[in-house]
């Protein structure tokens, strides 16, 4: 393992044009719009989970289509008042887990909603209307021909629904709304913080579904791979390719957010090389005038997929402490 990307001086600079559709906006708008027919009917129920710290809550939500989709709150024990809501996202083949695995945000004091993700591994199906398409494996493909079809569409939707979801709760309070994530779920949290324009933070951690057009050329890693396996079977199509994914981009939609947002880039990263994630880190709020100063981004020049792990996550605490002071 090495630094095979662009030299750290090169990526921090790194802001090459990302093409994006001219009705990427219009996409967007009428996809959400289209999920007001249904309500968002977020069901918490009591749930055991051992532990003597945290409550928890099973949660089910109408996502995309309004299928629904699971998911955990977790709240600390001892609260009084509306608490901030971390709301996470999971990485590729990744499901909500068992309670006591995520307890991290709930320890220190905020609500902590994980959502499951569609078709990936734990107990929300995916009724896919690309069933019969043909892909690769993996669910980058799935769709692939068609913006309207593809897979992402509907997992960035049920991301949207799952803020909407953590903020009816009566433990939550609505107005500090935070989105995280780690891989994959670092790339949903780029496009709900590009969709939902009133969160208070977005901490990506070395986020996938950023730069379609340079990841798919620099690794051969999966699940970036399953585009280049697809394309290489299907040669006609990869001009379709390309604009499907430009819709569900994360670097594109991050160009819309608004919140700030903490980072973070392991430099010998693989799976989702350092210049990807730089192309999403330095198009964060372009069209929002975010302000440098609050855009930050850790990188660990010496770790690959695993970033900063918990070394990060104690940077993240401090973060999102100061942030929220600065909130109120």
């Amino acid at each position: 393992m090495a630094q095979f990307d662009l030299p750290l001086d090169e990526l921090e600079r790194y802001r090459p044009d990302i093409p994006e559709p001219d009705d990427l906006d219009a996409f967007w708008r009428q996809t959400l719009d289209a999920q007001e027919q249904h309500d968002v009917a977020a069901v918490f129920e009591s749930a055991h989970n051992g532990l003597a710290t945290i409550d928890t809550f099973d949660v089910t939500f109408a996502g995309y289509g309004g299928h629904p989709v699971r998911g955990w709150l977790q709240l600390p024990v001892t609260r009084s008042g509306p608490l901030p809501v971390v709301v996470e996202y999971l990485g590729y083949g990744s499901g909500r887990g068992a309670p006591h695995e995520k307890r991290l945000w709930a320890d220190a004091g905020y609500a902590h909603f994980v959502m499951d993700t569609r078709g990936q591994g734990a107990e929300t199906p995916d009724p896919d209307p690309a069933t019969g398409d043909v892909a690769a494996p993996g669910f980058l493909t799935r769709g692939v021909l068609d913006p309207e079809r593809s897979f992402y569409r509907r997992l960035y939707t049920d991301a949207v629904r799952a803020v909407a979801a953590a903020r009816t709760h009566e433990a939550v309070d609505p107005t500090r709304t935070v989105v995280t994530g780690t891989s994959q779920g670092g790339g949903i949290a780029l496009a709900a913080a590009g969709l939902v324009p009133d969160l208070v933070a977005c901490m990506p951690d070395v986020p996938f579904l950023c730069h379609f057009p340079r990841a798919t050329t620099i690794t051969d890693m999966p699940p970036y791979a399953e585009v280049t396996t697809y394309v290489k079977l299907h040669r006609e199509h990869a001009a379709t390719v390309v604009r499907t994914l430009s819709y569900v981009d994360a670097a594109t939609l991050a160009r819309r957010a608004n919140a700030p947002t903490l980072f973070s880039v392991g430099l010998m990263d693989r799976i989702c090389p350092p210049s990807t994630v730089y192309a999403a880190f330095n198009h964060y709020g372009a069209l929002r005038n975010v302000d440098q100063a609050d855009k930050q981004i850790r990188a660990y020049p010496f770790n690959d997929h695993e970033g900063g792990g918990p070394t990060h996550e104690t940077v993240k605490l401090e973060w999102l402490a100061k942030q929220l002071e600065t909130s109120v």
